[in-house]
């Protein structure tokens, strides 16, 4: 049984070209102070979400449970307390 391709060719081609431009360090990060990408990681990263904008095919970003979980916690708390007073 063949599996699925997680990421298009297209993204693979994105990534190849951003981690080409992070060797030679014109990679881009940002538009703060020290613009330049600092890891592979982060290479990795620029180069999937550019084909994210392009239309290629790639997973939706991970977004953590936990941190939404805690989120609608405080927002109750601060509600409640506007009520009290």
């Amino acid at each position: 049984m063949a599996t699925r391709r997680r990421y298009g060719k297209k993204a693979g081609s994105s990534v190849k070209s951003a981690m080409h431009k992070y060797k030679r360090g014109k990679l881009k990060a940002g538009k703060g102070r020290h613009p330049k990408a600092k890891s592979r990681k982060q290479a990795i990263a620029i180069g999937l979400s550019e084909a994210r904008k392009k239309g290629a095919k790639v997973p939706r970003k991970k977004s953590s449970s936990r941190k939404s979980s805690s989120r609608k916690r405080t927002s109750k708390r601060s509600s409640s307390k506007k009520k009290r007073r």
